[in-house]
Order: structure tokens, then C-alpha cells, then sequence
């Protein structure tokens, strides 16, 4: 007998979007916050970093961000978004590498003793504005 676990592909498809929606909330804070302090009247760049392992969706992020501050002096501000690829250091070899494929093991020893030096990024780069 088989037993078939249900699975909900709205439910996980809504959970990515709500992660995205959290980041784009946090952030579009802290640029009104930043720009405020600033005295600025119209945000009209940002640019953002992810890394790779955030697993954000740029084009979901852009939109939940664009929502967010359609009412605010960061309406028509574009949106430049960097990901940061995955870097690796093998503890027992030494080599630093990039992450391919999600294999996190070394790509000279195979070790999987490693630690990330980038990848885990989240933070705005910039706010320009006038």
C-alpha cells in the first residue's frame, strides 16, 4: 500500500512570496527611514544586495518592494538588485571556491567541512535620491 502525503503547491508557492514580502517591508523602511534623515523629496535608485543563499525571487521581491512604496517618496524609484554568488572555504584543504550546482562540498577534496565568506547577504548598497 502507498500512502500519498498531500501536498500543497499554493501553500509552499504562498510562503515564498511572503518571504519576499517580509524583506521588501524591512527594507523599504529602511530606505524612507534613511531618506527621511536625509531630507530627501524623491528616493529614485536603490540598490540591494542578496545572496545567493537568501533564495530571494528578484522579480517577486521588485514587486512586493514597488507595492509597499507606491505611496511614498520611493514610488518611482528604480530598483537594482545584485545576488551574491556563494563562496566557500574548505577547512581541510584551505581553497576557497564558488558554489556550483548546491553541491557544498570542496571542489578539490570533497570535504564537506566548510564555511561561507559570501553568500548570506542581505543589505542596501545605496539610496540616491534628491
Amino acid at each position: 500500500m502507498i500512502t500519498c502525503h498531500e501536498f500543497s503547491f499554493q501553500g509552499f508557492v504562498n510562503s515564498l512570496i511572503m518571504h519576499e514580502i517580509r524583506i521588501a517591508e524591512d527594507l523599504s523602511a529602511i530606505v524612507l527611514q534613511a531618506a527621511r534623515k536625509e531630507n530627501l523629496v524623491r528616493v529614485t535608485k536603490v540598490s540591494i544586495s542578496f545572496g545567493q543563499l537568501v533564495q530571494i525571487v528578484p522579480d517577486i521581491f521588485e514587486f512586493a518592494f514597488r507595492e509597499i512604496v507606491k505611496n511614498t517618496i520611493a514610488r518611482k524609484a528604480k530598483v537594482d538588485i545584485e545576488i551574491v554568488p556563494v563562496k566557500m572555504n574548505c577547512n581541510s584543504c584551505g581553497i576557497d571556491f564558488q558554489l556550483t550546482d548546491n553541491n557544498f562540498s570542496c571542489s578539490v577534496c570533497g570535504s564537506a567541512d566548510l564555511n561561507i565568506i559570501n553568500g548570506k547577504e542581505l543589505f542596501i548598497k545605496s539610496i540616491e535620491g534628491e
